[in-house]
């Protein structure tokens, strides 16, 4: 009981009392609340990271079956078959997708990244599992038949649509605060996969959300997911890296290559403005009706496809563009680089246009390496290879407003970590010149 004020000074033991206070305030019960609330958080916080771990095991199995078919088994026909066959596939491939959509999609758009995006900002948006087997289809017979998108997309939006199905069958108790836990662990899990980057795949799916701001609070389950994605991945197919390099060449910098990577961070970002109004006006052409649509659509990827063969020799586009990669290496002159980054861009926006299900990050990966090579070039002509790097980190950065995915992404699949202090100023180039544009609208200014 507290003492009365008029007692004091009239022989109380002023210890016995701030005791007797602080005995009440440190009662048992006091210390089994916070130790239950503590067992309870850990005990929580296990279980989200093992559904983390499941979530990530089940998306890189499914990744590999579904990259084993789609790049190693329907296009590699395509491309090592007759050229009258390649030159019509991605158009027959655009059809089938439609068809696809329609029928066993139930009417679904073709978007993939866009709809992890809708999901992560809205708890009520549904990944409805009939639109999810309807778009990876699609995706199959558009990426399968050339179409000029990357594969990243259906993987990262099958990895979400996983997290997604097991968040709503496990008691509430077990699954994380947040409603997002186990999408954004999917959606790790799937890029981590599609490029063997685990890094990559973690922090571009707390990272592409929002412009400017990365979701932290999920860090942890998104980095086990990703990292049990990556591993069952590989374990059914290897660990080398998707981009190879000569290690006896390694890439290194120096003081002026600087200046040369703000350049590059200024041309592409000028670039992704330009290739981000190219993919919202794709977005709109799938309005069109569709007959007009897919007749636009693939006479126009026919003609690209025999232009590009006129003046390169290859099939540059057709797939995702890894193919460009290669052709890069060797020495071109600038117009024929401005010629095919064009092409490359139009190619991917065709598809987009004509309803195909696929991702943009490869190709914005493709277009960086191309303004990249043009630069190195200029600046570096007897080793161009970093600009080509910084070209990817810059182009995929101002492209999706992911800065620091971008980076990682190049020095996870690479393995070259003499770009980074380079790439980080042409990062932060693109970034500014960019200014609030994006590759797609569903991205949110985090409020302030």
């Amino acid at each position: 009981m507290a003492v009365p004020r008029k007692q004091w000074g009239r022989g109380v033991d002023f210890a016995t009392v701030w005791r007797q206070r602080v005995l009440r305030s440190l009662r048992p019960t006091t210390f089994d609340i916070a130790s239950g609330e503590f067992r309870d958080f850990v005990r929580r916080s296990r279980e989200v990271v093992l559904l983390a771990a499941i979530t990530g095991a089940i998306t890189g199995l499914g990744v590999r079956f579904f990259e084993f078919f789609v790049a190693e088994v329907a296009l590699d026909r395509v491309l090592h078959g007759p050229l009258w066959f390649a030159a019509i596939a991605p158009g027959l491939g655009l059809v089938a997708s439609a068809i696809i959509l329609r029928t066993i999609g139930k009417g679904a758009t073709p978007a993939t990244s866009d709809e992890y995006l809708r999901a992560f900002h809205d708890p009520e948006y549904p990944l409805r599992p009939r639109a999810f087997i309807g778009r990876i289809a699609a995706a199959f017979t558009t990426l399968g038949m050339g179409g000029a998108m990357g594969l990243e997309g259906p993987s990262m939006y099958g990895g979400s649509a996983i997290g997604a199905f097991i968040q709503r069958r496990v008691p509430a108790a077990f699954r994380g605060a947040d409603y997002r836990t186990l999408l954004v662990a999917g959606a790790a899990a799937g890029v981590a996969a599609i490029f063997k980057a685990p890094a990559t795949g973690a922090i571009f799916a707390l990272e592409v959300p929002f412009r400017d701001q990365m979701a932290r609070r999920m860090l942890l389950p998104a980095l086990v997911a990703s990292a049990s994605g990556y591993l069952v991945f590989v374990a059914f197919s290897s660990t080398s890296p998707i981009f190879s390099f000569d290690s006896d060449r390694a890439v290194a910098f120096q003081y002026k290559d600087l200046a040369g990577a703000v350049l590059i961070g200024i041309g592409c970002a000028l670039g992704a403005r330009a290739f981000s109004r190219l993919i919202r006006l794709a977005k709109a052409f799938t309005l069109r009706p569709i007959v007009t649509r897919l007749m636009v659509t693939s006479t126009t990827l026919t003609v690209l496809f025999v232009i590009t063969r006129g003046l390169t020799g290859e099939s540059l586009t057709l797939g995702s563009g890894y193919e460009v990669f290669g052709w890069l290496a060797e020495s071109h002159s600038v117009w024929l680089l401005v010629a095919i980054f064009f092409i490359r861009c139009m190619a991917t926006a065709t598809t987009l246009a004509g309803g195909g299900v696929g991702g943009v990050f490869i190709p914005l990966v493709v277009g960086g390496a191309i303004v990249g090579r043009g630069v190195g070039d200029i600046v570096n002509p007897l080793d161009p290879t970093l600009y080509v790097l910084l070209g990817v980190a810059a182009f995929l950065g101002a492209g999706y407003r992911v800065p620091l995915a971008a980076v990682m992404f190049v020095a996870e699949t690479t393995g070259q970590p003499g770009f980074i202090v380079p790439a980080l100023f042409a990062a932060v180039a693109a970034e500014l010149v960019m200014g609030d544009k994006s590759i797609t609208s569903f991205q949110r200014t985090p409020a302030i």
